[in-house]
């Protein structure tokens, strides 16, 4: 069972994102990067597959030099192999990039001899929330494809694929070679050891250079949804605050 798994380098965010002034990048000045959270758990999904039927796991991205670092990290929690499709170009849209993934694949299927049994991905990135560039390869490829998946199975020449939609959980038999996107939440990513962690580091990463079409779908700019925002009342001072206190407590049924 080999599988192919693309990922793609975001910026780390844990607090408050901010956009750069045309709205079309998060500002990642002050920031690190990471893999996107569902393309982690396509990772350990790839890695558990190959634990339990043998095989190998290839990772690739689209993405600066800088990238291989998130491929490493891969790497370090049992991929076999990485593959970078390197570009200093930060206008890819999903078009441009199903489209570099799609032939970067075939390449390494030629290379091989023998097509990846599994193609995995995130169901969305993390950062632009595209969700088009597993099914736009799928669809490239002419491989069957699933998508939102949060259980998979594999059995001989097919993997059973499910997902949850409006409370219904839908099952989708799938004949290998195919497609799938999952969610987080379909496995616990594991933690890289320090043997992972140091054969990954001295691992090669095979590059090579994409070509770059524009997108006739072009993005406008991004928005950042707006949070809830919370207030605080402050009922007093010390002693003084009791009464208030009790009528709060009161109005909202607590005592009597």
């Amino acid at each position: 069972m080999d599988v192919l798994v693309c990922v793609k380098r975001v910026p780390m965010v844990g607090g408050r994102i901010a956009l750069t002034e045309d709205e079309r990048h998060v500002d990642t000045t002050m920031l690190g990067f990471t893999v996107s959270p569902h393309e982690e758990c396509a990772v350990e999904e790839a890695v558990e597959i190959t634990e339990s039927h043998g095989g190998t796991v290839t990772v690739c991205t689209l993405g600066p030099y800088e990238a291989a670092e998130q491929l490493r990290a891969a790497m370090a929690v049992g991929a076999h192999a990485a593959h970078l499709l390197e570009t200093a170009r930060d206008d890819f849209g999903p078009v441009g990039t199903a489209r570099a993934i799609t032939e970067a694949v075939r390449g390494l299927e030629a290379s091989r001899g023998l097509p990846f049994d599994l193609l995995l991905f995130g169901n969305e990135a993390a950062d632009t929330g595209d969700h088009q560039v597993g099914v736009r390869v799928a669809h490239a490829l002419g491989r069957p494809c699933a998508t939102g998946v949060k259980h998979l199975a594999v059995a001989n020449d097919r993997v059973e694929a499910r997902r949850e939609y409006r409370g219904v959980e839908e099952l989708f038999v799938l004949t290998l070679p195919a497609v799938v996107t999952v969610k987080e939440g379909i496995n616990l990513p594991r933690y890289p050891s320090l043997p992972g962690r140091m054969r990954a580091k001295k691992a090669p990463v095979t590059t090579e250079t994409p070509d770059f079409q524009p997108d006739r779908l072009q993005m406008e700019r991004l928005r950042v949804p707006r949070a809830e925002r919370r207030s605080a009342e402050i009922l007093g001072n010390g002693e003084e605050a009791v009464p208030a206190l009790v009528a709060l407590l009161a109005e909202w049924g607590i005592v009597g």
